[in-house]
């Protein structure tokens, strides 16, 4: 499709995952938002901390090629296979993305590779997906033996708001919850910790004060002036230098999971 390889053609243009035209809106916005930025730069040092040796990698829900690029400037030696189930997001990381990433549609509840990557990502993905279970299996699957996985996902279902549904997010997970699915999947956890703890009490405020008969505007909780932005970066910065300290945070709006295949 537009000259991609789909594995999932039927689902390309519309599902439940998100809305159709969601990458549209995120292109614009990631790279004006303090919270793309972070999280970008705690992915890279994660990256580089637990997988410096990764050489084949595989990238779930990769959208825009935001995290995409991130992966690439961490991992400069790494192939990259970047999957994204909508054909619209798979125009934008096109443009963002070099060619040592290989674009690929593709629904990751199917994923149709055996023993094939060093590491399997996905960030803020498996909150779209009701089957995440399924999903982590069919990573396991695709690893080879001692390969790893990194995720990150929104955290604690007292924060779900309408943003989360406006997301088409299917749940908010519990503190152990994703870590628990992974030991399942047949998983060792490596790293397992909470991010943005430090705005979590702004973040609750906003999310449980926004008035749910309004519409909501997408990407306005993040569309802040200049000095704020440069502010919760700093605030998220700090934790970051604390996560690479070795410091698990235990509560935050995110959780992000480390693992490598048990067998």
């Amino acid at each position: 499709m537009d000259g991609i390889l789909a594995f999932a053609p039927e689902l390309a243009l519309e599902n439940d995952g998100m809305d159709s035209a969601a990458h549209d809106h995120l292109d614009i916005l990631q790279d004006g938002s303090f919270w793309f930025r972070a999280r970008n730069r705690l992915i890279g040092d994660l990256l580089q901390r637990h997988f410096p040796a990764a050489r084949r990698v595989l990238e779930l829900g990769c959208g825009t090629g935001y995290v995409t690029r991130a992966i690439e400037q961490a991992l400069p030696e790494a192939r990259i296979n970047a999957t994204e189930i909508y054909v619209n997001g798979l125009a934008h990381a096109a443009q963002r993305t070099s060619g040592r990433v290989e674009l690929i549609q593709m629904d990751a509840r199917k994923i149709p590779y055996r023993d094939e990557f060093d590491l399997v990502c996905a960030f803020d993905v498996l909150e779209h997906i009701e089957e995440d279970e399924l999903v982590l299996e069919r990573i396991a699957l695709a690893l080879v033996p001692g390969g790893g996985v990194m995720f990150s996902v929104p955290q604690h279902s007292w924060l779900w708001s309408q943003v989360d549904t406006f997301s088409h997010h299917k749940r908010r997970y519990g503190r152990a919850e994703l870590a628990a699915k992974c030991r399942a999947a047949g998983l060792e956890i490596v790293r397992d910790t909470s991010f943005v703890t430090s705005l979590l009490p702004l973040m609750y405020l906003q999310r449980m004060t926004s008035r749910k008969d309004v519409a909501l505007e997408p990407g306005k909780e993040l569309a802040l002036p200049r000095y704020l932005d440069r502010t919760l970066e700093w605030a998220l910065d700090m934790e970051r230098r604390v996560i690479g300290a070795g410091v698990s945070l235990p509560i935050g709006g995110s959780r992000f999971v480390v693992a490598r295949l048990a067998r």
